[in-house]
């Protein structure tokens, strides 16, 4: 009897060797993040996103269809030919087979176009701009976090119909930013109101005093900032110092994260309203989540973190339910299984590449609501995805049969 199981024993453990020496000699399937890792998207996105995309895979188990999964990550610089140079290279030599993140919208439509001339599958989470799932749009594209029109229709909506109707933009210039005063425009004057002028500024501009003099100027009652990162934080700062909003005008981030509000600090982020596609505290789920990511990054994670998790942990599902890489027979699979995680509950790709999920309305709190740090939001409202985003009837994908 000894020496049967002896047998089963060896057999068995020379059948797990085997399977280990199989995982060895396939190739590592290798997703790669095109980041912000050291400008002013990086708190957003950056070293964050890298260390979500890790925590999916480890999560799944580190290993899909026998292959070993391995995280790569380059910092793009918010320079568009930069990080299409490195989705080409990424895809090209390295054996990517799906690109995650891509941080902002200029850098993201550059490596979109790398992407889908290779017929591999990107999925942008940091990126805002409503091209993305419009002209830009390809049969390998997701926009899984949120968007310039969900944003636009979030907060410019709640504004308008709360009595603050007329508005002046301080835009970044460049897609994104271009973007969010075109869709914000448009909710504002759909519901009634007025634009009454915008300045564009520089990405990454540190003085915003001659923006900020032209719209105080024009005597909106809303001066809308159609920018992010350390622009949004350095906007609403500088409002500050000039008495801006004790004059009675409201600042309105139209895209703003968790730690934009930590960085402009309660005492004067105080009263914002905004809109964003998850908050660390919104429920047991994100919460949990959100601890884990903390004990790592030692902060919550941001929308686009969060989403870069979720996105990843639904590829890797799709791949091992599809049993191949190819971008086609995974990207089916992603599109006919609904999403339901921490980060969204009943979520859909639709065909134009837009993941469909709840946005929520936030107002910032004042100091002394907050119990602790980070405990910055009190939800206003729940918008469910088919009101907050574009309709496919709106849709100029080319993609959308209509």
């Amino acid at each position: 009897m000894k020496t049967v199981l002896s047998g089963i024993f060896a057999a068995a453990f020379a059948l797990s060797a085997s399977a280990t020496a199989q995982a060895q000699d396939k190739p590592p399937l290798k997703i790669g993040g095109i980041l912000d890792m050291s400008s002013l998207y990086a708190d957003i996105t950056g070293p964050g996103s890298e260390t979500a995309a890790k925590m999916a895979v480890e999560d799944f188990g580190g290993e899909v269809l026998g292959r070993k999964i391995q995280v790569l990550a380059a910092d793009h610089q918010n320079k568009a030919d930069l990080s299409a140079n490195i989705a080409r290279d990424m895809l090209d030599n390295q054996g990517v087979e799906m690109i995650y993140d891509v941080a902002a919208s200029a850098t993201a439509l550059a490596a979109g176009e790398i992407a889908k001339a290779r017929n591999k599958i990107i999925i942008f989470n940091g990126p805002g701009s409503i091209r993305l799932t419009n002209e830009a749009c390809g049969p390998y594209t997701i926009h899984y976090v949120f968007d310039t029109y969900g944003q636009a229709n979030v907060t410019g909506l709640a504004a308008v119909k709360s009595g603050l109707d007329s508005w002046f933009f301080l835009t970044a210039d460049y897609a994104f930013g271009q973007d969010l005063e075109k869709d914000t425009s448009a909710v504002v004057i759909k519901t009634g109101g007025k634009v009454l002028g915008s300045v564009r500024h520089p990405l990454n501009t540190s003085d915003f005093s001659s923006f900020l003099l032209q719209a105080q100027a024009s005597k909106a009652k809303v001066i809308g900032l159609a920018n992010a990162g350390g622009d949004t934080v350095n906007a609403i700062k500088q409002a500050a110092e000039f008495g801006i909003t004790k004059g009675g005008q409201k600042v309105s981030p139209l895209l703003a994260f968790v730690t934009d509000i930590d960085s402009i600090g309660l005492e004067t982020a105080q009263g914002l309203l905004l809109a964003e596609a998850f908050y660390w505290d919104l429920n047991d789920d994100t919460r949990a989540f959100s601890k884990r990511f903390q004990e790592r990054v030692k902060r919550p994670p941001t929308s686009a973190q969060a989403g870069v998790y979720s996105s990843v942990t639904h590829y890797l599902k799709a791949v091992k339910a599809a049993g191949t890489t190819d971008a086609a027979t995974v990207m089916k699979v992603m599109k006919e299984t609904p999403i339901n995680d921490f980060f969204a509950k009943g979520g859909k790709i639709r065909e134009d590449g837009r993941m469909i999920h709840d946005m929520y309305l936030f107002e910032v709190k004042k100091p002394s609501e907050s119990k602790a740090r980070w405990d910055d939001y009190k939800l206003l409202a729940t918008v469910p995805g088919s009101e907050a985003f574009q309709s496919l009837e709106q849709s100029r994908c080319p993609l959308v049969k209509k």
